[in-house]
């Protein structure tokens, strides 16, 4: 996993998610999950180009269901891009890097 992916959980979703003062892309996951696996190197590498501009976040749906119950996720791997503490664009399934990184370029080109 890269340097720049931390974990949130139910305790912790506020906090480093929600209160960001940049965007934050989460991913919903679980370790039994192959599509979240075949994610999983995509999100690392968005992470690393995209450092120090936005946070990324994975969240553990099996360790944390209320966080992804408040948002509606239903299916995983989910991935949700909130600023300012709103939900922005949610991406559902194994997304393309480039579809995923114009969803971040939208978010971080917007002043605050």
């Amino acid at each position: 996993m890269s340097e720049f992916v931390k974990n949130a959980n139910d305790g912790n979703f506020a906090e480093a998610v929600l209160n960001a003062k940049e965007p934050v892309l989460v991913d919903f996951w679980a370790p039994w999950c192959a599509p979240c696996r075949a994610l999983a190197p995509i999100v690392d590498a968005l992470a690393d180009q995209y450092a120090g501009a936005v946070q990324f976040m994975k969240v553990n749906v099996d360790d944390s269901p209320q966080a992804a119950q408040r948002y509606g996720v239903q299916a995983i791997p989910t991935l949700i891009l909130f600023r300012g503490g709103a939900e922005k664009q949610r991406m559902v399934g194994v997304s393309r890097r480039d579809v995923i990184a114009q969803a971040i370029d939208a978010q971080v080109d917007q002043p605050n």
